[in-house]
């Protein structure tokens, strides 16, 4: 009898070998339950930023051509050179100005897995002393 308490109270202090693997996989399912998650949720962003970006684009595409076969027209006849010199010019510091915003909207962006990241971290500051 004396001999079982010494062992159960060791095994009290120093996990079996199966209760430590049983836990790494515990984390390692929940971590890759929680990548499945953010990855379907990025997914869904992503398509629906490109649809709608992309009937976005297309629309104000054909707004910009109507606008500026107006404009075109109603100044044909004095100021052609002029109003298709301006339109060039308002196209250009349009398309400048989008690029510098597409541009600070792609560095802005944050990871798309940071949850992730952060459980991940957190769990490592948990095993380590």
């Amino acid at each position: 009898m004396s001999d079982e308490a010494p062992s159960s109270q060791a095994s009290g202090r120093n996990p079996s070998p199966k209760r430590l693997g049983a836990s790494l996989l515990g984390l390692l399912h929940s971590h890759v339950e929680l990548f499945g998650i953010e990855l379907q949720e990025q997914k869904a962003s992503s398509l629906y930023l490109l649809i709608f970006g992309g009937l976005t684009l297309i629309f104000t595409m054909l707004l910009l051509i109507g606008l500026s076969g107006l404009v075109l027209m109603l100044l044909w006849d004095n100021w052609r050179f002029e109003a298709l010199g301006g339109l060039c010019l308002f196209y250009l510091l349009a398309s400048f100005y989008c690029g510098i915003r597409l541009r600070a909207a792609v560095d802005d962006d944050e990871s798309p897995f940071s949850a992730t990241l952060e459980e991940l971290a957190r769990d490592r500051e948990r095993l380590l002393p």
